[in-house]
């Protein structure tokens, strides 16, 4: 078993005092494991027959499109109010410490696309909460929502209760 937190740096006070910031970027740069962490998520849903995976800028976009990249899937950004250039739906959303608006293109999704939903934390549950909003509305099926951290303390898992979560990297 890996011990993954070693690779993830803790930044008290970040974005604002109360705050532990869980930092992937020394994760994302050691290329054993961040190819061990998309092998993680690969062996989890290589035949769940994913059409597109979803993920929120913009760390998510980073394990998203390498992990569409192995299970041959499309990938759909989803993004911050006035970020896309074509016509997008729009949703409100809460996080662990704001309010923001996310976008995804209109077309972005098709009826009965089977869609895996990616982000990088599992904090309160907003942003994932949002999205998977977004895909339904769309009429897309979603197969799963996965994390690379997950703060399980924040109770995020509540709000996306009756999905299939998967997280790597767990802090109580």
């Amino acid at each position: 078993m890996e011990d993954w937190k070693r690779y993830i740096r803790n930044i008290p006070d970040f974005p604002k005092k109360g705050i532990i910031f869980r930092d992937i970027t020394p994760l994302i740069g050691d290329s054993y494991a961040f190819r061990k962490s998309i092998d993680f998520f690969t062996d989890y849903y290589k035949d769940k027959e994913i059409d597109k995976i979803i993920s929120a800028e913009s760390r998510g976009f980073i394990f998203s499109g390498a992990l569409a990249y192995v299970l041959d899937t499309g990938i759909v950004p989803v993004r911050k109010s006035g970020k896309l250039p074509h016509k997008t739906i729009k949703i409100d959303y809460e996080l662990e410490y704001g309010k923001n608006i996310f976008e995804i293109h209109s077309d972005a999704v098709e009826k009965g696309e089977k869609i895996l939903i990616f982000d990088d934390l599992l904090a309160t549950g907003g942003t994932a909460s949002a999205i998977c909003k977004l895909i339904k509305r769309m009429g897309g099926e979603i197969i799963g929502v996965s994390f690379l951290v997950e703060l399980v303390s924040l109770k995020g898992r509540e709000k996306l209760s009756g999905y299939d979560i998967l997280s790597l990297i767990k802090y109580e």
